[in-house]
Parts: structure tokens; sequence; C-alpha cells
């Protein structure tokens, strides 16, 4: 059996069992836990993958399974006493001015600019609403690049804002299309492979000196600078799902 959208998979929830799939986006009630998990569980197939939509909705997941192509000293701050261990670790390594990341929050409003890590723990100790969060090195004269990835299609943009750090074109950034960078493209891959993305919105952080970090990585994002049209990536990502669905191995 194949699912096609929320509306069916409410209706045939119960029903599924090994070898089924669902195709598309979850909604959100079937990303909080245990749906989830009852469908890992039972043996049902989504596609795109239950891992790659939770990390597509979470800073701090990503934080956890993709640091690795992240700028170094980037964690994840889940209660007060890591974020202190954070504010001796970061001190020792002689970083200064760092970036704090809200769990779930998009277009760069989540994203705050502190003079050290224990200026940020002076302004969240107390309370515990801050918490989970993403705490990484500020990182300067860096090129913030977005990237679109579905199939054999490859677009990145350059993303600037001479008044904000933070480059989103929400926040008043600007655009213009940049040349894909072969090293860029294979790190970009390799993300995708390893939260089994089918496609992705990923943004990229490129120093001066050539080296390359990931952002963020998302399943869906805002194409205003893109050269490819909303009707034409949905085509493609559709086609993209569809060509995951058949390579799902059968269950006997």
């Amino acid at each position: 059996m194949m699912v096609h959208n929320a509306r069916e998979l409410g209706e045939r929830f119960e029903e599924l069992g090994p070898g089924d799939i669902v195709l598309g986006a979850l909604a959100a009630k079937y990303l909080a836990g245990a749906l989830a998990a009852d469908l890992l569980e039972r043996g049902v197939r989504c596609v795109p993958s239950v891992l790659c939509q939770l990390l597509s909705r979470s800073k701090c997941a990503q934080a956890l399974l993709l640091r690795r192509w992240m700028a170094p000293h980037t964690v994840v701050i889940s209660r007060r006493a890591e974020l202190m261990e954070a504010v001796s670790d970061y001190l020792r390594n002689g970083i200064d001015r760092v970036v704090s990341k809200q769990d779930k929050m998009h277009c760069g409003y989540g994203i705050r600019r502190w003079e050290n890590a224990e200026a940020l723990y002076n302004a969240v100790a107390f309370t515990d609403h801050a918490f989970p969060l993403v705490l990484q090195p500020f990182l300067t004269d860096i090129r913030d690049v977005r990237v679109i990835m579905v199939g054999d299609y490859v677009e990145a943009y350059l993303r600037e804002n001479l008044y904000n750090f933070r480059a989103n074109l929400s926040a008043g950034g600007t655009s213009r299309p940049l040349a894909m960078d072969a090293e860029a493209e294979a790190l970009c891959r390799a993300v995708m492979a390893r939260g089994r993305f089918p496609y992705a919105h990923i943004d990229l952080q490129l120093t001066d000196g050539g080296v390359c970090y990931l952002s963020e990585i998302t399943l869906d994002g805002g194409i205003s600078a893109a050269r490819i049209s909303r009707q034409e990536l949905n085509r493609r990502k559709r086609e993209a799902l569809e060509k995951e669905a058949k390579e799902v191995p059968k269950v006997s």
C-alpha cells in the first residue's frame, strides 16, 4: 500500500505495515515521537525518510548528527551545566564572539550574536525556556551561500547583507548567482547522504581561506532568489520521491 497525503494517512494509519510506504512530508503530529516510532516499528517506510524530516525541522538534531561538516566547536546545549562547560571550553580555545541558534526557528529570527559565551550564559541562566540551542563560534569574513539540490539539478546563490550579520533575504539580504564549487557540492551530497535527504535546500558558510562549512539543511525553503520556479522545483522533488519509493525493497 502507498499513502499519498495526510488525509489518507489519517484514515489508514492503523492498517499500515511492513512494505507499505508513506509518500511525502509527514504532518507535524506524526513527527512528534511516538507516532513516527510506531510507523518505523511496524516496518512502514516514509519517503522522505523520517530521519531527514526530523533533521529538517530541528537545528539541534542537525548539529548532533551533521556536526562533522559544521564549524569547529559547534555544540548542542540542552541545560545550564552544558552551557557552563561550553563557556570554559570556548575561552580555553581563544573563542570570543559566538552565535546561538534557537531550535525550530527559521528565517534568521532565532540566530543571536554574543560578545562571548559568558554573555550568553548570563542572559539565559534564569530560564529553562532557552534550551535546547546550538552554540557556534561567530565566523567573520564568511560568505553565506544557499544551495538547492534535487536529482542532477544544482543551483547556488550568494546571500549578502551590509547592515545585518544575518544574510537571510527575509532579514533584508540581497542575492546573486554563484558558480557551484566542486568541493562544496561534494560536501552537500555527503550531508544529504548522511541525513538521507532526497533533495535539499542547504546553507553553507565559505571562509576567505576556501574552507566550506555546513550551516543548515532543510527539505524546503524560500526560492525567491533562485532561477528555478516553484512549479518546476516541486515537479522535480516529486520525481525524486517517486524514484526513491520505487527503490524501497519489497517485504514478503
